[in-house]
């Protein structure tokens, strides 16, 4: 008599965050640039930034160094302005759709400014920063939108979050990202958790949609 072995999952464990704050998936590398959030404060805002470095280039470590507070800035000219410059975001998705996480959901990243929403000020207090691999002028890439999709599904669960906005939303006439070319339909036809609202507008007065 043969016995007939179990099928073996081939499926990787989903995705979660523990309670520490940290995604189950991403690769981590725990920026200084953080630090506690206010007591009681709520996350209720997701911000999206795009960034290269050195400005057009992509899958450098120009990036993940700026955040950890390693960055040389002798090595390109587009960096001096950068010098002694402390910013960092809780979340890097690149090019590849690579996940890194620099910073807990539960602590503070530097990655707003200057900052106002909604008539709340020192968006860092008490929003979730993640940044792009992009410059502007070229398309975002469709594992990009796949992983950010997954990442504010994710973080809608965890935290009471309601709001996603742009960087130039919360900082207009200073910032623009993360720019025209960013698709806001393709992420929300994407995003199934209802209540969250989203910006129609790319910069200036915050104009939302509930879905």
């Amino acid at each position: 008599m043969s016995l007939r072995r179990a099928p073996v999952s081939r499926q990787q464990p989903q995705a979660r965050f523990g309670r520490d704050g940290w995604h189950s998936r991403a690769r981590w590398r725990r920026s200084p640039h953080s630090d506690a959030r206010p007591g009681g404060m709520r996350v209720g805002l997701v911000v999206i930034h795009a960034i290269s470095l050195p400005p057009g280039r992509f899958g450098t470590d120009a990036v993940e160094q700026l955040f950890m507070g390693t960055l040389d800035p002798t090595t390109h000219p587009s960096l001096a302005s950068l010098r002694g410059v402390r910013v960092s975001a809780h979340f890097l998705v690149r090019r590849s759709g690579e996940l890194l996480q620099f910073v807990s959901i539960h602590q503070r990243a530097w990655h707003a400014g200057v900052s106002r929403f909604r008539a709340r000020t020192r968006c860092n207090d008490h929003s979730v920063g993640i940044e792009l691999e992009g410059d502007g002028r070229r398309q975002f890439t469709a594992a990009q939108y796949r992983v950010l999709s997954r990442l504010i599904r994710l973080l809608s669960i965890d935290l009471p979050v309601r709001d996603v906005v742009g960087h130039s939303h919360i900082a207009p006439g200073r910032k623009r990202d993360p720019g025209p070319l960013f698709d806001w339909q393709r992420i929300f036809k994407t995003t199934q958790r209802r209540g969250l609202r989203w910006p129609l507008t790319p910069a200036g007065r915050v104009t939302t949609r509930r879905i």
